[in-house]
């Protein structure tokens, strides 16, 4: 219990909360302050008021050259008052005791406070008074503090225990409040502990809520979406690497070996050192493609983005290809573009080997007899560039896959190839912000890729 409340003392939601419900707890006695000072100082008004009032009533009852009248409405306000809240008090000009419950000496005219000891009366018992000249007499009328007392004390001891329930709230909700969120803050504390150990597809509980923890936590399952994803993807491309160049450095390695036995007969080598060559040279393409898609993922050739018109490289593919296309009884097309230019912010290089590679990958793949076309559209605010084909396709389950560096439909890696030409597809239209997606076309594919419009 003792850890629990430790815990919950050094967690940042609790001591959010108890500094909001002291700052809380203190704007409420300041402002409980100045509504009490207010209320006193009201209550005196009042009572000054109801004192004076009281005064003129009674000296009306004077008559010129007559206190008789006086002398009586003096008595009989005196006896109205048994418990002595009220006093009066009439004297003459030598002081001398002419009516009332009491004889006020040496109280200043106007109003004025004083103790009074009388009999019957609390010790320490204060009035307020008012004390004025008729006919030469002097008259007080005095009033006891006791009821204005009983107010502010009454007043003072609500406004006390509304502090004590308001901090209790306070510290009770403050401690619910913020359990409430550490609970949560541990979740996500627990997922982070669980993919530092490498288990990658944890992921953050949501309430459902749409709070601001609800969105953090969202944005970090998201990362570790991807992260997961970059890591599978990093397993694969490993062991990829692994089969991919496993082959050639053996063929490398036999046929160096070989080159060396002829050479010590005296044999010609130049047709070995040749095969060699061509071995290096695929290895070295396998590399530079591979560091051509990080540079290209690191987001370097960003700087050298113009505008470009997408139909015009569609077109000097078209221009390349159709030949090639035909020696291998193929048809390559490219459709009769509008007259508006289809422009896009990007790296005309870059979108060259994009299409390049979507072409040779079209070309290799498919059989003789197969149909290729280029196209460029616009549809929702964007530009579509499609390159799509009759042939063979790719299955359903495997479109994502191809994508993945060094990832083969051919797992037996039989076929020429490298499995790198659509991850740089992939690279390069994420730099462009694009998206790609591979459509069915029943028979055949077609690689669909959005681009943003350039903007003027």
């Amino acid at each position: 219990m003792t850890g629990t409340w430790s815990r919950l003392l050094r967690s940042t939601p609790f001591r959010l909360a108890l500094t909001f419900g002291f700052l809380f707890m203190l704007a409420f006695i300041l402002s409980g302050a100045i509504v009490y000072e207010m209320m006193s100082a009201d209550l005196a008004e009042r009572l000054d008021e109801t004192i004076k009032e009281t005064y003129s009533v009674v000296a009306a009852t004077y008559a010129e050259d007559d206190r008789k009248e006086l002398v009586e409405t003096v008595e009989s306000h005196s006896l109205r008052s048994p418990k002595k809240e009220q006093l009066f008090s009439l004297t003459d000009p030598a002081g001398n005791h002419l009516a009332g419950n009491f004889t006020a000496a040496g109280l200043p005219e106007g109003f004025s406070a004083f103790e009074a000891v009388l009999p019957g009366v609390p010790p320490d018992t204060e009035y307020r008074a008012f004390s004025g000249s008729v006919g030469g007499n002097t008259l007080t009328v005095a009033f006891s503090l006791s009821e204005t007392e009983e107010l502010e004390t009454v007043a003072m001891m609500s406004f006390g225990w509304a502090t004590l329930i308001i901090t209790g709230l306070a510290v009770t909700g403050g401690a619910l409040l913020a359990s409430r969120v550490q609970s949560r803050l541990d979740g996500i504390a627990a997922t982070m502990v669980d993919v530092s150990h490498g288990r990658l597809d944890t992921r953050i509980p949501l309430t459902g809520k749409g709070d601001d923890i609800d969105i953090v936590s969202s944005q970090i399952n998201a990362a570790l979406d991807r992260l997961s994803g970059l890591v599978e993807g990093m397993k694969q491309v490993s062991a990829n690497i692994a089969h991919d160049l496993k082959t050639p450095l053996n063929r490398l390695q036999m046929i160096l070996e070989g080159a060396a036995d002829r050479a010590a007969q005296d044999r010609d080598v130049s047709d070995d050192l040749a095969d060699a060559r061509a071995e290096g040279h695929q290895i070295n393409e396998t590399f530079d493609a591979l560091l051509r898609i990080a540079q290209i993922e690191a987001g370097a050739r960003k700087a050298r983005f113009t505008d470009v018109d997408l139909g015009e490289i569609q077109q000097t593919m078209a221009e390349i290809y159709t030949d090639v296309a035909e020696d291998d009884g193929k048809v390559l097309s490219s459709t009769q573009r509008n007259e508006t230019a289809d422009r896009i912010h990007g790296d005309r290089e870059l979108l060259t080997q994009m299409f390049a590679n979507l072409v040779e990958n079209a070309l290799r793949h498919c059989p003789p007899g197969t149909t290729i076309k280029l196209s460029v559209t616009r549809q929702s605010g964007r530009i579509l560039a499609t390159v799509a084909d009759n042939g063979p396709g790719i299955p359903a389950d495997e479109r994502e896959k191809v994508f993945q560096r060094l990832y083969r439909l051919d797992h037996s890696r039989s076929t020429p190839g490298s499995g790198l030409g659509l991850s740089l597809v992939r690279a390069i239209a994420d730099l462009h912000g694009a998206s790609i997606a591979l459509d069915d076309c029943e028979p055949g594919l077609a690689v669909v890729v959005g681009f943003p419009l350039a903007t003027d």
